[in-house]
């Protein structure tokens, strides 16, 4: 059972990540809205009495926007009474224990081929095993996914990182960037989902106010990472071959996202909002039986220049 002052700060934990997420929520809607000339949706919701979690949040979504074909920024803050397994696989000693989670989760599907799609997470989790005390860790991160690849927006993508990274260790930004090419990877097409950036996990390292800073830091980098490659694709021209090849392509994020990833097993499983989870969907995407590239074009150069595992920063100005 936890003592009053336990429990205190633990309720003034909460708050201060509920408060840094929300304001995270905001600052970057009101960025992409900016640049895409159209406002967000935010439906906010709650579950309701009786339901497997007690929550809320605020689903932000674009769509149809002149830059952006779909944007969803939404943040969640849900408890539960049971660690689903998505949650524990490291953490066997919590399994079956009553938790808390609180997060910001984005992607951004842009209209223009040549931009790329950009996926960010921002989470706390924390649990309370039977006869213990409270603890919490922390995950997130993000990454890139061209349809075209340009050599300079992956780098300042990478840079960014690096440089989010740089005051908790110089080890941090190549550990998470290997972490990121070896979780966004379909295992079933052995090919990475895209670029790459930053991906970490299950992070208690130097306690919750070093493991919330990291977690602000990357949260706070997103719109500098992004957005300067945004800008520069947005306007470029594309014909029907770019599009088919970008729907295409999106079908491969699909895939990762119902097939692998973490956070939409963790959500559907612990009973979370399926409309909320599944924002990260594309609009339109498409499959096709084995398309072979062009030799020499932009579109093979995809598969043999970027869907590759790579230093990038190594001959970045």
């Amino acid at each position: 059972m936890q003592s009053n002052t336990q429990s205190n700060t633990h309720s003034h934990t909460i708050t201060s990540v509920r408060d840094y997420l929300l304001g995270l929520q905001t600052r970057i809607t009101q960025a992409i809205a900016q640049l895409d000339g159209h406002s967000f949706v935010a439906d906010t919701w709650a579950k309701a009495p009786g339901e497997l979690l007690q929550g809320n949040g605020i689903t932000c979504i674009l769509e149809g926007g002149a830059v952006f074909e779909r944007a969803g920024c939404g943040f969640s803050h849900v408890t539960g009474p049971k660690l689903p397994p998505s949650a524990t696989q490291h953490r066997p000693e919590l399994a079956g224990a009553p938790f808390e989670a609180l997060g910001v989760s984005l992607v951004f599907h842009p209209r223009n081929p040549y931009a790329p799609t950009v996926h960010m997470n921002v989470r706390m989790l924390a649990a309370t095993p039977a006869g213990g005390e409270s603890v919490c860790w922390f995950g997130g991160g993000m990454d890139l996914t061209p349809y075209y690849g340009f050599t300079e927006d992956v780098q300042h993508f990478h840079t960014t990182c690096r440089t989010a990274l740089a005051p908790f260790g110089a080890d941090k930004y190549p550990r998470f960037k290997t972490w990121c090419d070896e979780y966004f990877f379909l295992k079933h097409r052995n090919e990475p989902r895209g670029v790459g950036g930053i991906f970490f996990d299950d992070f208690a390292e130097g306690g919750f106010a070093n493991g919330f800073a990291l977690m602000q830091a990357v949260g706070d980098n997103l719109l500098s990472a992004y957005l300067p490659i945004a800008r520069r694709r947005q306007a470029m021209p594309y014909g029907e071959r770019e599009r088919a090849f970008q729907l295409y392509r999106r079908g491969r994020y699909v895939e990762f996202n119902l097939v692998w990833d973490r956070g939409t097993h963790f959500g559907l499983q612990s009973g979370g909002r399926t409309e909320s989870i599944l924002m990260s969907m594309p609009p339109l995407a498409s499959w096709a039986y084995a398309p072979t590239p062009e030799p020499g074009s932009p579109e093979a150069a995809l598969y043999s220049d970027y869907l590759v595992r790579k230093d990038w920063l190594q001959d970045a100005p």
